[in-house]
């Protein structure tokens, strides 16, 4: 809105100019606003140019931060199943350490039953 606005003002200015300009210099004077009004027209597109990719540049970062925040949304989500499964395995090498140690007690404890005097030999001596 702003470079219509823009736009009309100095399209006023070059009529106003001419409108101003003596009968004697119409002719030079034309030909200068008409390259003034190039220059405008010119300028003007350069203008729309650069707001068209102004505006493309602002939805790919859009895009791109609502891609990072679905990503840091998952990284997030596979950071818990990662504790999770962590947690699992400490607990089941702790039940490996606990069953160990009372295999081992047993094991203890049998050779210990076979040291005892009285006790019959396994092939019954």
């Amino acid at each position: 809105m702003r470079s219509y606005i823009v736009g009309a003002l100095l399209l006023l200015g070059a009529v106003v100019t001419q409108a101003q300009t003596p009968a004697g210099d119409a002719g030079g004077g034309d030909a200068l606003i008409r390259q003034k009004q190039q220059q405008t027209t010119t300028a003007y597109r350069a203008l729309e140019q650069a707001q068209y990719e102004a505006k493309l540049a602002e939805q790919d970062f859009l895009n791109a931060r609502e891609a990072h925040g679905a990503a840091q949304k998952q990284a997030d989500e596979r950071k818990k199943q990662l504790d999770a499964a962590g947690k699992t395995l400490d607990a089941a090498k702790a039940k490996v350490a606990r069953a160990r140690k009372t295999y081992d007690d047993a094991l203890t404890a049998v050779e210990q039953a076979w040291q005892k005097p009285g006790a019959k030999q396994p092939d019954g001596k």
